[in-house]
């Protein structure tokens, strides 16, 4: 009988990480210039930088960067279906979180 074998792959990022473009391409396996047409659509936004060259990325860009291409691979998405599902998927998560801070205030009103 043949076993499968299950990999599981992650990076653990630093919050105050800072990366270039350069950087950002590794961490993430994709082009320069995929990346740049993430920030064109809004779907990325550089800390600091005029030019590409210049452009800084923090942690949470990375994650965003990583789950955006992942989005644009898994669904066959374009840039455009890759800025809205990643809208949703950001307002889904928001709304989450209040639902689960509103039912702790219920909770916590409760007679125990």
């Amino acid at each position: 009988m043949r076993q499968s074998e299950t990999r599981i792959e992650g990076i653990v990022l630093d919050e105050g990480l800072v990366v270039t473009l350069a950087e950002l391409t590794q961490l993430c396996g994709s082009s320069g210039r995929t990346l740049e047409l993430l920030v064109g659509e809004g779907v990325l936004r550089p800390q600091a930088g005029g030019a590409p060259g210049e452009w800084r990325f923090d942690g949470v860009a990375v994650q965003r960067a990583r789950r955006a291409l992942r989005l644009r691979h898994d669904l066959e998405l374009n840039l455009s279906g890759t800025a809205l599902a990643l809208d949703l998927l950001d307002e889904l998560e928001a709304l989450r979180g209040r639902l689960r801070a509103l039912e702790q205030q219920i909770e916590g009103r409760e007679p125990g």
